[in-house]
């Protein structure tokens, strides 16, 4: 996600990069830089001007510490905006009905109906709740065939009306029914088009009078840009929505959508679709993904993933390991067998601090660690606990060992090292006091 955002932003940031003081004139290029960073990101011209003269306000009313570079408080204060942008914090969605009533609507194609599922698999899983799926869709020939796969494939009933023509009828019976068989969230895939148009609307707007739902949720395709956003508008003109699932994000290196839809519709985004499987659901945490975008990676996410999968003593071992940057080849190498269950590994290891550069450009597939998993298996004990001894001697013999040619040896090691000093800046106490000083009330 955002690869090319983040690199851009990268490259605005280092115009700044050891200058003594933060000026006019060079605040002003590198701004130039950011707002061009976000055009190409597929954000609007207004929402990029606006952002851009926020954060040269912020940076040129701040006095810069002695303790950091002008560079550093740029990063600090464009990720403050970045999150004020999108919404600042994660927002929950509504579950206090009986039955919870959660109106899905969205354009055909966006993933409306395969996020249903994954939001009920969600409910089941994480928030102990027993989801109802209701099949609404009555024109898309596949979509009832869809949801009825899809809700056997998570163990999650699906209410369906076979031969009926009336999404409105469908969705009264099945909140009768949810009643009836203990269901406490009904979920209700409506139907979709593949443009706006005024039956559209006007149907799911029947939808919504008749069933008056808690939760109205629009699932919208992340990689359509500002489309994206123009659509998110013209349904919330009609339907008042509570929130956004915006799907496919493993695919948008622009992020035009993400950074907009909160400024644009004034309705935050719930989650995030990250993926073709069930579980590839993830809540929407401003400021987790501006850490993304900055190349910060999001060590919480994946500590969170991590939990998912390991149990708690394990989860616990590993988030010390990480907070105090004492991760070794045998902690590394546990850790890739774990990975490959946690979901897409590309995405995974970009979590990780400094990570995100490394495995931009690799084509990460299933057998992606096998070549890493054999360099650490061809080091002794002592290599593995203790990577400083690794030597050019050592290397060749590692090399061999695995098959691998001395290049691919050295640049394991090589990324090795720079994830620990990441991860040791990022867990330091100096970058701590840095954030504690500029978050002090009254530093301008």
């Amino acid at each position: 996600m955002f690869e090319s955002l983040s690199d851009r932003l990268e490259k605005a940031f280092k115009i700044i990069k050891g200058q003594g003081y933060i000026t006019e004139i060079n605040i002003a290029e590198t701004m130039k830089e950011v707002r061009k960073a976000l055009l190409d990101a597929d954000v609007s011209y207004k929402i990029a001007k606006e952002f851009t003269d926020d954060v040269k306000k912020k940076a040129l009313g701040m006095n810069v510490l002695k303790s950091i570079s002008p560079s550093q408080l740029m990063v600090k204060i464009t990720y403050d905006e970045l999150i004020n942008l999108m919404g600042r914090d994660a927002v929950d969605i509504n579950l206090s009905g009986n039955p919870t009533v959660i109106l899905m609507a969205g354009l055909q194609g966006s993933g409306k109906t395969t996020h249903s599922a994954k939001l009920a698999f969600l409910l089941k899983n994480k928030r102990n709740k027993k989801p109802l799926l209701v099949a609404a869709d009555v024109y898309r020939p596949a979509a009832i065939d869809q949801l009825k796969v899809l809700g056997e494939q998570i163990g999650v009933d699906v209410f369906t009306i076979e031969g009926s023509k009336k999404p409105v009828e469908i969705a009264k019976e099945a909140i009768k029914h949810a009643k009836e068989w203990g269901h406490n969230v009904v979920l209700v895939d409506t139907a979709g088009r593949l443009a706006i148009d005024q039956e559209m609307m006007d149907e799911i707007g029947n939808i919504k009078n008749a069933v008056n739902p808690h939760e109205i949720l629009f699932v919208v395709d992340a990689m359509t840009g500002q489309d994206a956003v123009n659509t998110a508008k013209a349904f919330n003109d009609k339907l008042n929505f509570d929130g956004v699932i915006l799907t496919k994000m493993d695919g948008d290196t622009r992020g035009g959508a993400a950074l907009t839809i909160k400024a644009i519709v004034n309705k935050p985004i719930k989650y995030l679709g990250i993926g073709e499987k069930m579980e590839a659901l993830d809540v929407f945490h401003p400021d987790r993904l501006a850490e993304r975008i900055l190349g910060m990676g999001d060590i919480r996410s994946f500590v969170e993933k991590a939990q998912s999968q390991f149990d708690e003593e394990e989860a616990a071992k590993l988030q010390r390991k990480l907070a105090k940057n004492q991760f070794d080849f045998n902690d590394f190498l546990n850790q890739i067998q774990q990975i490959k269950k946690m979901g897409n590994v590309k995405d995974l290891m970009s979590m990780i601090p400094g990570m995100g550069k490394v495995v931009k450009d690799m084509d990460i597939d299933d057998n992606a660690f096998k070549g890493i998993e054999a360099i650490i298996r061809s080091m002794t004990p002592q290599e593995r606990a203790n990577p400083d001894i690794l030597n050019g001697s050592r290397k060749k013999r590692i090399a061999n060992g695995s098959g691998c040619d001395i290049q691919e040896v050295n640049r394991l090691v090589k990324q090795f090292d720079d994830t620990r000093k990441m991860m040791k800046l990022v867990n330091s106490g100096k970058a701590k006091n840095l954030l504690h000083a500029l978050n002090q009330p009254g530093r301008r």
